[in-house]
């Protein structure tokens, strides 16, 4: 029945997807991989026509790997300062790997696209990428420990349900794509200002002593 309704899907939805997968890659980029690795070998997702050399995201090696990646990406995530260490490693990984994935869900038969595609699922993977760093940095300068693994939790638990989500029912991968991407999109303009607040009490200049 999956299959069935991942075949059918139309432009908007396959767009959909790719796009709400490549927000999610920033996040959580192993998972990600697992589980488009895992639908292209058990056929919710098409293998990609154009694109071949894409198919070995199905190969059982590679989705083991992801599923290993996706583990420790899920430890990592958890201790203060390593998760920033973690972002900071994967600031060129994720990008990569998030317009790979969408382009092979996408699949375009036009070198123009292809070249589209790719740059906008990188990017979208990057404005992601970029808000939970920003986000993490933030929370990691608070002294108690909690907080930190109560929103890595909840990245945790955001991922794999709108992965369960956007797999389930493609119609509402859209949806999810442009609740993701204005989240996004938020999340750094709020760090942005929270930043220009940080330097600009840094930079005042002190009051003359009396």
């Amino acid at each position: 029945m999956l299959a069935d309704g991942l075949a059918l899907m139309g432009p908007v939805e396959i767009i959909g997807l790719a796009g709400s997968i490549s927000l999610l890659a920033g996040w959580r980029l192993y998972l990600c991989v697992f589980v488009v690795g895992l639908g292209m070998h058990l056929g919710w997702f098409a293998l990609p026509d154009q694109l071949h050399a894409l198919d070995v995201l199905a190969n059982p090696w590679v989705i083991g790997i992801a599923a290993v990646g996706a583990v420790a990406e899920f430890l990592a995530d958890k201790v203060m300062w390593i998760d920033s260490a973690w972002d900071a490693v994967h600031t060129l990984v994720r990008p990569v790997g998030g317009a790979l994935l969408a382009l092979a869900i996408v699949d375009p038969h036009s070198p123009a696209w292809q070249v589209a595609v790719l740059l906008l699922g990188g990017g979208a993977t990057l404005l992601t990428h970029g808000a939970k760093a920003g986000t993490r940095a933030v929370v990691n300068a608070s002294p108690e420990p909690v907080s930190n693994a109560v929103v890595s939790t909840g990245e945790d638990v955001m991922t794999a349900g709108l992965l369960a989500l956007v797999t389930a029912f493609p119609a509402v991968a859209i949806a999810v794509a442009v609740v993701l991407l204005a989240g996004a999109v938020a999340a750094v303009l709020v760090l942005r200002r929270l930043l220009r607040r940080l330097f600009g009490a840094r930079a005042a200049p002190a009051p003359p002593g009396g």
